[in-house]
Parts: C-alpha cells; structure tokens; sequence
C-alpha cells in the first residue's frame, strides 16, 4: 500500500452557504537557509515538482553562460523557465532560440498540444488550427534543454534520456540545492516528456526563497540571479496574459516570482521577505489553488487591499450558474501554523 500525505482541508466550496466540496492539502513556507517558517498539512512529504522545477532545470545552462554564448536575450532567458502560452510573441522568440543553436523545431521532443491562449482568452481555436511543438508550453524550456547540448557537444537526438549528461547534470544540481541525496528524489516523466522528480514540498519552497534572494556570493547565486531578473521582469513571457503567474508576478512589479505547476501547485520567491512559498492542493484543482495563494499571501502581509487586483478577488471567488446566479462561494479554511525556526506571527483568518 503506498504512502499518502497528511493533508488538510485548505478550501471549502460552498453552496446555499453549506460545504459542497473540500479541497485538501498543504503548505510550506521556508527561508533561503531552507528552514521551515510556517506550514499546513504535510510539508515533509515528498511532491512531484512539475513546471515549479523549470528555473532548477534551467539553471546549468545559465551557469555555464549559455544565454550569453548564443545571445539570449532576458525574454528568452525568462522562456527557459516558462509555461508559457503559445502566445505569438513566445513562439517567435522560442524559434529564435533554435536558430541561434543551429536547431528547428523538428529537435524539439516535447510533443503539440492546443496554445493555452485560447483559455487564457476563453476563445475557441479554429477549426483548420495546425499544431507545432513550438505552442508547446515547454518549447522554451526544451530550447534551453537544447542549447546546453550545443553547448557542451552532447547529442541532441538523446537529451530527454534520464542517463543524458544533461538530465544527469540537472539531477545533480537539484539534490544539491535542496540538500538532499540524489537517491532520495524519486523520478517521474513530465508531461513534456523530460524526467522530473520529487521533492519534499519544505525543500522546494527553500529553492523558491533561494531563487528570490539578494546578494549571495557563488556562482550558484548569480546564475540564479539572472533567472530571478529575467522572469521578474518578463512575466509575459514566462506564462501569458490573464494566467495566474502572470497576475502574480505583476501585483508586485520586480520582487515576486510566480511559477505554477499541473495537479495543483504554486511556487513564489518573495524577494523582499527572503520567502519561499509552495502551495499544493491534492486533487490538483486550479480554482482552490488561486483561493488558497490570495489568503496566503494575505495572511503573511504580503496582500493589499486594492479590489482592483485580480489576485486580491481570488481570496474569496463567487461560484455562479449559467444563469449568472450566485450559488456558493469558495473560502479558504486552514490555520497557518508556525514552522518553530523564525518569522513573525501572521493574520489571523
């Protein structure tokens, strides 16, 4: 029988003001140190990190000054890290990104799916629509998967292969950034086709706050820096208008990087508070995710009160019918326990 987390409910769904729906999970907020400040739930149970890895698994190449070596521009530096939305702008500068390695998209391994602009917008796709693996939400990170190949005059045919000097180089840096042994990592397949691997949710939210820190003095730290800038900076390129890391990133202009993942996660690297925050909700739902990140970052100061801010309304969304009819509410529910290592008390619910 496998093991389960310990989670707890984190957002009720309500309807006629009585719970409909509970959504269980947890959460871990940690400092750059990698201690444990505050968390719901089980923050010691190890979750597959999905696209919240994406800055990690970039991280060699920029460490090795890969952007610099083909001239990358900030916008693609921040595509290495992206989710992106299949957006017209991502795709040309993604296909930019292969030209300057000598690559198309026909190296590109991360397979063709319908650009989530189309939701992000909520328009339809046309019927006669032709998919390329460049609408990929991963095509930037697999051009950067590329590049490093290029780079170091490894095959490219083979890069997505766990025992790839790439993928063997990503692992390593992983387990070491986040203190832990290679072994202790459990691997997976992505949706893109890369390996990918779990990590326990406190752990990961230390690599988010490590990520957003300031002035460290190690190679390790500047590369991270120049990830930091460039998704900071280009939030539109690293998800899409209307899209949650997007809104994220813009309701603090330069000092919070956003950066989801599927089933249910949410990265954030709080610069001016040296944070980390992970945010998983166990059956993956998106709506509880958004509910439960705005009264997080309440609850830690970090939330004005500017009803304007989309992020602000997510705090408590009104579920309504076709009709337009309000029928329940979605309300978050768990009490923000602290870690025992530092940080000030938070803002009761």
């Amino acid at each position: 029988m496998m093991d389960l987390p310990r989670h707890v409910p984190l957002v009720v769904a309500t309807r006629a003001e009585a719970p409909e729906s509970i959504h269980h999970g947890s959460i871990a907020v940690a400092s750059c140190a990698g201690k444990l400040l505050y968390g719901v739930g089980d923050g010691a149970f190890p979750v597959f990190a999905r696209s919240t890895l994406k800055p990690f698994q970039a991280l060699p190449f920029v460490l090795d000054g890969g952007p610099t070596r083909f001239g990358f521009s900030s916008e693609q530096v921040a595509l290495l890290c992206a989710s992106h939305s299949g957006e017209a702008r991502q795709v040309a500068a993604v296909a930019d990104m292969l030209a300057r390695i000598g690559c198309s998209e026909d190296d590109l391994q991360c397979g063709c799916h319908i650009p989530g602009f189309y939701a992000a917008s909520a328009t339809s796709p046309p019927p006669d629509l032709k998919l390329s693996p460049l609408q990929n939400n991963c095509s930037g990170k697999h051009a950067g998967f590329l590049a490093w190949c290029r780079l170091h005059g490894q095959p490219i045919v083979s890069y997505l292969d766990p025992h790839h000097p790439l993928q063997r180089t990503i692992r390593a840096t992983v387990a070491r950034l986040a203190g832990l042994s290679e072994g202790a990592m459990a691997m997976g397949i992505d949706g893109c086709g890369a390996p990918i691997y779990a990590l326990p949710l406190a752990r990961l939210a230390g690599l988010y706050a490590r990520l957003a820190s300031d002035g460290g003095a190690t190679a390790e730290d500047a590369a991270l820096a120049t990830l930091f800038s460039a998704m900071t900076t280009h939030p539109e390129m690293v998800s899409g208008e209307g899209r949650t890391d997007y809104l994220l990133a813009r309701a603090a202009p330069g000092g919070w990087v956003a950066k989801g993942g599927a089933e249910g996660l949410q990265a954030l690297g709080i610069r001016s508070r040296g944070l980390g925050i992970v945010i998983k909700i166990g059956d993956g739902s998106a709506r509880a995710l958004r509910v439960a990140t705005a009264d997080l970052l309440a609850r830690l100061g970090l939330l004005g009160e500017d009803s304007t801010d989309p992020v602000v309304s997510w705090k408590e969304e009104t579920i309504r019918n076709h009709a337009g009819l309000t029928t329940g509410r979605m309300t978050a529910v768990f009490a923000l326990e602290r870690g025992g290592d530092e940080g000030p008390p938070v803002t009761a619910p």
